[in-house]
């Protein structure tokens, strides 16, 4: 994955560029000045462009939002620093600031990947930090020896973490509702297809469908249509399917922890 540098006058002077050259491109907005003698290109993304205004390297979940990869609550800026990092500009109230060392490229304008999902795991909590890792593993940003790399960068009270890593997980709410059965001692299938019904998210001791529904792939009438003729179709073939969304599942676990009990419960019971 290439990492965006900035450019420096004598880099730019090097590479061709002319004084006039450089002053027309800041005008024009092709080229951004994000401190003094610190130049990047319109084309960066704006997050990234906000990180070097502030001398930093864009980091931990605003990274990993970036990249396509899960993160809870990624609103505020984080940024990474140097620690002999000095003469910076004076940081927003709602920067998180990482101060650290790292294998990152002086130059660099995001931080290591590695780096990053380190940083998200604690900063985020175990569970939605799990979730970022098994949604880079997805992705194939990182690989399962990064992720050995990942851990060993960690406080060692975090090391036990590692054993819960899954990448099949295709969201940070499927990671989490695996997480939640496991803790419940559920036996489960993630994926699992079913003939007619197609693939489902969990399939919970070979009769209970969860499916993980999000607003941006479920609130549309026409898929809660299909939804809901899977749903038909698998109660045919006598499973039964629980439905919990996504904002439940990363904000109030605790009520998908006691519907999922609750099903689970009922079932032993009438047998």
């Amino acid at each position: 994955m290439t990492t965006p540098e900035f450019r420096t006058h004598r880099q730019l002077r090097e590479d061709g560029w002319t004084r006039h050259r450089v002053e027309t491109a800041v005008a024009s907005g092709a080229l951004i000045r994000v401190r003094r003698g610190r130049y990047v290109s319109a084309s960066v993304d704006s997050t990234v462009q906000d990180a070097a205004c502030l001398g930093g390297r864009l980091d931990c979940v605003s990274l990993l939002s970036l990249l396509g990869v899960f993160a809870l609550d990624p609103g505020r800026l984080h940024v990474q620093f140097d620690r002999d990092a000095s003469r910076l500009p004076e940081r927003p109230s709602g920067v998180v600031a990482h101060w650290r060392s790292t294998v990152a490229p002086r130059g660099a304008l995001r931080a290591d990947l590695l780096e990053a999902l380190a940083q998200a795991v604690m900063c985020q909590g175990p569970r939605a930090g799990i979730a970022s890792v098994d949604s880079a593993l997805h992705l194939g940003l990182v690989t399962g020896a990064e992720v050995d790399a990942i851990f060993d960068k960690l406080p060692r009270r975090y090391r036990r973490l590692q054993n819960l890593v899954d990448g099949s997980a295709e969201s940070g709410p499927e990671t989490f509702v695996r997480l939640i059965l496991r803790a419940l001692g559920e036996r489960y299938e993630t994926q699992v297809r079913i003939r007619g019904v197609g693939r489902v998210d969990f399939l919970v001791e070979g009769w209970l469908i969860i499916e993980c529904d999000s607003r941006a792939h479920h609130s549309s009438i026409e898929a809660q249509l299909r939804d809901r003729r899977r749903d038909r179709v698998a109660a045919s073939a006598g499973y039964l399917t629980l439905r919990v969304v996504a904002e439940e599942i990363l904000y109030r676990p605790e009520l998908v922890r006691e519907a999922l009990a609750g099903v689970v419960r009922s079932r032993r019971r009438s047998r």
